[in-house]
């Protein structure tokens, strides 16, 4: 039977809700985590090796990569071990650096800087925000360990004071400034400090007035991508889309020269320990060295045929080495200008590391390399024969390569390779809305239920396109989330009150703990399936209870919309088996509360403490209170009528509503259920209507109830319809008009 709260007359129309929620919504995000958490899954960006030290003698690389990870490997003689996982930022780490022999400091596309304590299980120690765009290459002083300076494409470049900035921010308000020729310290956004013990940890701040402020080198009217310090800190050269190599004195930020040659974007920088020359290397193919006492180019190098994006020097600043677009990386004596091919990867090189005898290579893919070098002593490389002179313009080393005189690598492996994961490079979000087609940049093609992060079926390189027609369902549920690709992994993205719109029947879930025809929220349910750790925790925390009307007292307050509670009782807390997730590979969450700024961390790492602060208010509001916010489209209104020619009776005159995901089943109970109880008892039909007798509507009086038995069928633009089909998945593919929907029904005999 269809009850009165199922399918109901639809009253006058009206907004019973005139409320307006002045706070700025935030997004929750979460990430699914491969089952192998030590390994890459997009394009490792940025290196940094640690030479042996205290504790225990071992030399140890760090990767930054667009996964938005950075790893600590510890480096032996068997190959490289992942120990530790850096996980705070929440979108691409560009760029990493080491200073002071502890510390690791990181940028990313999310606008921030952060500092790492190098040999933690991942505790960041600080957040700087004062970029107001991505922040895309750092520079470090080797001898100086608290001076670091950062730019990104907002055009600003800023040098920072690790050990001044004691504690991390948040920029509350900016003061207009002039432009000043010097740049000097305290010109910039006023900010305010923010604590956060670790990344695992974030904790309350108090707003203060003022707080650190770097000192600005102003100058950049556009992009920075490029970034190189003396040893001491003294000297800074900066370089992007301007073409030019400008010079700073990082103590003040006040401006020492710019100088020109570069036709293109510069995209990499280095400087000697002397202070006196600058290489540069530039999307016009070109490596460029500057003597910064002249201020003039010196030597311009043509080995490359493409985009030159990394460059790496020996400790004597007389050889370098260089990689980029091309895939290849070369090795050249500055001052004979002899060069030889080294090795090529299979993907352009981001960034390269000496280490020993060796050199570590990024590149695009998750995977990074090891290539022997002779790092120690790059004569020996040239002995092996297969070197030439590079070309003073950039066509003479294309041409050299049209006319088939592309040098030969002197390495065809690497010594040894850090693997990473094929990182996600496309998907589908089916029409069920919880299940995601995914393809790698492997081929491998799978097959995720986003409600419990979990890989229900991989069917290895075959067609995307075909096995997304194979899984098309002729079913219309409203889109609750989104999903993007952007870090390798899939991440799906759920945003207030949109998320709030799907609903599905407990039993077309298969959750027998519940009556079947109890509707369940999918956003509710994968939120509750999310944070079920940091519930319990937070319980155990706080000693919270259940208040008689289901929600938990947590000892904290939290201020709530106008919003309607649902669930269904004792059991509202339960997570049921579609929306368990796993801890073996949990997913991360990235969101942001009313006071701090975006934050991400695993769901297992949450601790329980954090409240409003850190998490957006409706997320609470739907954990901690069973409150959803207003939504719309719930609902379908439709028209009953009996098919024309028809002898069946007229049902109603108005319009019915019910839920959308109402099955025609639904309506065919209720159409059986109206004709018989209405039907008066005297009345007996010989022309296919329902005459008096059971509920399954067997005929009397001359008809035999063991030979004809009458059904309903119920149909939309002249088409019977399935059963098992919702109103909304008749509206979308069957009616597929912006009226409201018509069904109509009608009365077959079946023997």
């Amino acid at each position: 039977m269809i009850r009165n709260s199922a399918m109901h007359r639809v009253g006058s129309a009206g907004n019973t809700s005139n409320s307006v929620r002045p706070r700025k919504e935030k997004r929750l995000t979460y990430l699914f985590n491969d089952a192998d958490d030590t390994k890459h899954c997009a394009g490792v960006n940025c290196l940094s090796v640690l030479k042996p030290s205290e504790p225990d003698n071992c030399s140890y690389l760090f990767t930054g990569s667009r996964d938005g990870t950075l790893k600590r490997w510890a480096l032996g003689e068997e190959g490289a071990t992942c120990s530790t996982t850096f996980e705070s930022h929440v979108d691409w780490v560009n760029d990493a650096v080491l200073v002071g022999g502890n510390t690791l400091v990181s940028c990313s596309s999310d606008t921030t800087v952060k500092t790492w304590d190098c040999f933690s299980d991942g505790t960041c120690t600080r957040t700087f925000r004062q970029h107001t765009d991505y922040v895309t290459c750092l520079a470090a002083a080797e001898n100086n360990s608290n001076i670091v300076a950062s730019g990104g494409l907002g055009g600003e470049v800023f040098i920072w004071d690790l050990e001044a900035a004691v504690a991390p921010f948040t920029k509350t308000s900016e003061v207009a400034v002039g432009d000043s020729s010097n740049g000097i310290n305290g010109s910039g956004p006023v900010t305010s400090l923010r604590s956060i013990s670790s990344s695992n940890s974030i904790t309350s701040h108090t707003n203060q007035p003022q707080g650190y402020v770097p000192i600005s080198a102003k100058g950049h009217k556009e992009s920075v991508y490029a970034l190189a310090m003396n040893d001491s800190g003294t000297l800074l050269v900066s370089g992007g889309t301007e073409k030019a190599v400008r010079v700073w004195d990082s103590r003040t930020g006040a401006k020492i020269m710019k100088l020109r040659g570069h036709t293109d974007n510069i995209r990499a920088l280095l400087l000697d320990s002397t202070r006196r020359f600058c290489l540069s290397g530039s999307s016009d193919s070109m490596i460029r060295l500057w003597d910064l006492g002249q201020q003039r180019c010196v030597h311009s190098y043509a080995v490359h045929t493409d985009s030159v994006w990394a460059l790496a020097s020996t400790s004597t600043f007389s050889h370098v080495y260089s990689g980029g677009r091309d895939l290849s990386l070369y090795l050249t004596d500055l001052s004979t200008r002899e060069s030889v091919l080294l090795c090529t990867e299979e993907h352009p090189i981001q960034q390269l590391a000496l280490h020993d005898d060796g050199i570590w290579v990024a590149t695009t893919d998750s995977s990074v390399h090891r290539w022997h070098s002779e790092g120690l002593n790059p004569e020996k490389v040239f002995q092996r024969g297969g070197s030439f002179l590079a070309g003073n313009l950039s066509f003479s080393r294309a041409r050299a390569s049209l006319e088939g005189s592309t040098p030969v690598p002197v390495y065809r492996e690497a010594t040894s390779s850090i693997n990473g994961i094929p990182g996600i490079v496309q998907h589908e979000i089916l029409n069920n809305k919880r299940h995601v087609l995914t393809k790698d940049n492997a081929g491998s093609v799978k097959l995720w239920e986003i409600t419990r992060g979990a890989v229900i079926q991989d069917y290895g390189q075959v067609s995307f396109e075909k096995k997304k027609e194979e899984l098309f369902e002729m079913v219309s549920i409203p889109s609750w989330f989104t999903a993007d690709t952007r870090l390798g992994s899939l991440s799906i993205h759920l945003d207030t009150p949109q998320c709030f719109s799907a609903e599905m029947y407990s039993a077309d879930l298969s959750i027998t703990e519940k009556a079947e025809d109890d509707k369940i929220n999918l956003a509710r349910e994968t939120l509750k399936g999310l944070l079920v750790h940091w519930l319990a925790k937070k319980k155990h925390k706080f000693g919270s209870q259940t208040s008689a009307n289901g929600e938990v007292a947590s000892g904290r307050s939290i201020t709530v919309s106008r919003g309607e509670v649902d669930g269904n009782g004792e059991n509202d807390s339960k997570v049921y088996p579609p929306f368990a997730f796993s801890t073996v590979s949990p997913p991360s969450i990235i969101t942001e509360g009313s006071q701090s700024g975006p934050w991400r961390k695993k769901i297992t790492d949450l601790d329980g403490t954090e409240d409003e602060k850190e998490f957006p208010w409706w997320v609470l509001d739907c954990i901690l209170h069973n409150r959803l916010p207003p939504r719309e489209h719930t609902k379908c209104s439709f028209y009953l009528h009996p098919c024309e020619g028809s002898a069946a009776q007229i049902l109603t005159q108005g319009k019915l509503s019910a839920p959308r995901i109402l099955r025609i089943h639904k309506v065919v109970n209720y159409v059986v259920e109206k004709m018989v109880l209405d039907k008066p008892l005297d009345s007996l039909s010989n022309d296919g209507a329902f005459g008096p007798g059971s509920v399954d509507g067997s005929f009397r009086s001359g008809f035999k109830p063991w030979k004809l038995k009458p059904s309903i069928e119920i149909l939309c633009n002249n088409q019977v319809l399935s059963p098992d089909m919702s109103l909304a998945t008749v509206r979308t593919y069957i009616w597929k008009k912006p009226e409201d929907l018509v069904l109509n029904y009608r009365i077959v005999s079946t023997r």
